[in-house]
Order: structure tokens, then C-alpha cells, then sequence
């Protein structure tokens, strides 16, 4: 399997934390999907909860809830997640991958819905030095 590359948006603080998961912790992530919500002890985060809201391929290929499966499709789209258009009414053809977490994925976009006793940064600080 592959490493997830992990974004971790904190509301309440308005910043992000990007963490690189090893291969066993990112194997439990496999089979997740885009919307549901995890522990956090999956990203080292102890007491928190998080909810995921995305992510993309190997190739920047993003990825949307509202399509089942973890494969890549063309679909034809308007204003949405992948495309944003020039200019009224424009459509188009994009690809665009399922919201299922496969080996294919290369970063996971997370967000914090439950907070934990700790700081994110007390808790991410040791791996980063």
C-alpha cells in the first residue's frame, strides 16, 4: 500500500497541520469514505475526532462524496469540487475519483469536529522536530 499524506484543518484555531501517516496507520484508513468521521488515534491525535472531507489521487485527480466507489469517472459538471467555470451556465467533462479511500489515494483532507485534552501542535510537535 501507499502513505497518506494528511491535511488536518483545525477550525476553531483557522490553521492546518499536514502529517505523513506510515503505511500501517494509513491501511486502516482504507475503505473509509468522504464525510464519515474517525478517531483521531489513526493520526496520532489522541481524544480528537475528525471528519474527513477529501483528498486527492497520485495524479491531483480530487475526490468527490457524492460519487460511490474509489474509481476515477468523467463526469459532466458545473460549479462544484474540480471544476469552477469562466463562464455562466459552462459545463464540462471532468474526471474525477470516487469518495472511497483506496491505495490510489495520495492525500486525505481532514477535518476536527472533537477536540481533545492536548494541543494539535503538543501532539504533532515531535514528529515534525
Amino acid at each position: 500500500m501507499a502513505e497518506f499524506k494528511t491535511v488536518i484543518a483545525d477550525p476553531k484555531n483557522k490553521t492546518t497541520h499536514q502529517k505523513v501517516l506510515s503505511e500501517d496507520k494509513s491501511n486502516a484508513l482504507v475503505g473509509k469514505y468522504v464525510g464519515e468521521e474517525i478517531d483521531g488515534i489513526f493520526v496520532e491525535l489522541p481524544g480528537y475526532r475528525l471528519k474527513i472531507t477529501g483528498g486527492s489521487d497520485k495524479s491531483g485527480v480530487p475526490m468527490r462524496g457524492d460519487i460511490d466507489g474509489n474509481q476515477r469517472r468523467k463526469i459532466l459538471m458545473t460549479d462544484s469540487v474540480g471544476f469552477n467555470p469562466i463562464r455562466d451556465g459552462q459545463r464540462k467533462r471532468k474526471l474525477i475519483r470516487g469518495r472511497t479511500l483506496s491505495g490510489d489515494i495520495s492525500q486525505v483532507n481532514l477535518k476536527v469536529v472533537d477536540y481533545g485534552p492536548k494541543t494539535i501542535e503538543e501532539l504533532l510537535k515531535p514528529e515534525e522536530a
